[in-house]
């Protein structure tokens, strides 16, 4: 392997070598060609509305024994059709089709899926803009739309 340079003069020969050595790191290349945007359904977005298709659920992976509860929604933003889980002890009856949720990412490592649940990457946070939380522990009513 070559040496470093290190003389007086250095300078353009070591910005170059990390200008190409740069490309070598997989969340650089992803930045600058921007990948996420190109792949994320939220469009590199944090946050995004959504209206319910259907509710169903999905069985967790093993070890775990469950029956994880998730709505099929449709983005506003683009069309695209993505599944979200929805936390919370009978959170999924708050929510009914057609309504307005918000979801976001759910905090997987590297943007993957999170936990026992298998390819679900989403989470609801908000139904009619009211907070889910809120609504279960019983601080507000579910608004009509």
């Amino acid at each position: 392997m070559a040496k470093k340079a290190k003389g007086l003069n250095a300078g353009k020969k070591l910005k170059q070598r990390r200008a190409k050595n740069r490309w070598k790191d997989k969340w650089f290349k992803r930045k600058v060609l921007h990948l996420k945007e190109k792949s994320d359904p939220l469009k590199a977005a944090s946050q995004a509305k959504a209206i319910v298709l259907e509710k169903s659920q999905r069985e967790a992976k093993q070890p775990n024994s469950a029956m994880r509860k998730i709505v099929k929604v449709q983005l506003i933003k683009n069309g695209k059709k993505i599944a979200a889980f929805v936390p919370g002890y009978n959170a999924i009856k708050l929510i009914n089709e057609h309504d307005e949720v918000l979801i976001e990412s759910i905090g997987g490592k590297m943007g993957r899926a999170k936990g026992d649940i298998p390819g679900i990457r989403w989470q609801v946070i908000k139904v009619n803009d009211q907070s889910l939380n809120a609504l279960l522990k019983g601080k507000i009513e579910k608004g009509r739309r």
